[in-house]
């Protein structure tokens, strides 16, 4: 084997109550799952930041602070790692305008609005697809390495 990780392919998939404190949960699962690719610092933490928004939205706007269970699958195939956190909450009305940096439906609890912000920057791919009444499904792709890569061809 030439070391390569372009054939190795792995998923893992969570349940887990939307609760707060969950967050730091699927911050941490999501860490562990990728370790095997051995990211940098902030390729780590950029995963992990890309999560704790996507959780935090489902907790905050996708149930309301309510009850209801939060659905993470993490796939990696070869260097790239996709996450996908998917609720049956209350749905986005218009994504384009919820993707809007500054924009929350939730002032009262001081929301910074930038959690689709957030994971579009830390991620290399962002999709978002949500259904009024039904819920919302996240996906996140990152490639895993690349920083590294860039960095010896310098």
């Amino acid at each position: 084997m030439d070391g390569s990780n372009a054939m190795i392919t792995n998923e893992v998939s969570l349940i887990f109550d939307s609760r707060s404190e969950n967050e730091a949960f699927a911050r941490m699962a999501v860490a562990a799952f990728i370790m095997e690719l051995d990211p940098t610092m902030d390729e780590l933490a950029d995963v992990k930041t890309a999560v704790s928004e996507a959780v935090t939205n489902c907790v905050i706007h996708g149930y309301n602070q309510g009850p209801g269970k939060i659905y993470m699958n993490c796939r990696r195939e070869g260097d790239a790692v996709t996450v996908e956190i998917i609720d049956y909450g209350v749905g986005i009305e218009d994504i384009e305008k919820a993707m809007e940096p500054l924009y929350t439906t939730r002032p009262e609890l001081e929301r910074s609005g930038m959690g689709f912000a957030f994971m579009e920057a830390f991620m290399d791919s962002l999709s978002v697809e949500s259904t009024p009444g039904k819920g919302t499904r996240i996906v996140m792709e990152k490639l895993i390495g690349r920083e590294a890569a860039v960095d010896e061809a310098l």
